[in-house]
């Protein structure tokens, strides 16, 4: 995980000193406007029943005590 996250801001640096950041970062900056573009078209009470829900399927089960 950190080698990955290293080798990331390796590149990301890389990018910034030669001045291509911008190019490379356009598609990154697009894909998350878009992203932000959908949430923001859900409603906020729906989006809190989806966490809710997703909390309720995926909780931790009680321990059971002997």
């Amino acid at each position: 995980m950190f080698r990955r996250v290293l080798l990331w801001s390796l590149l990301a640096a890389y990018l910034i000193v030669v001045a291509l950041w911008p190019p490379a970062a356009a598609p990154v900056d697009l894909a998350f406007t878009g992203l932000d573009s959908v949430i923001a078209a859900i409603p906020g009470p729906v989006l809190l029943l989806a966490g809710v829900a997703a909390w309720l399927k995926h909780r931790p089960a009680p321990t059971a005590t002997a």
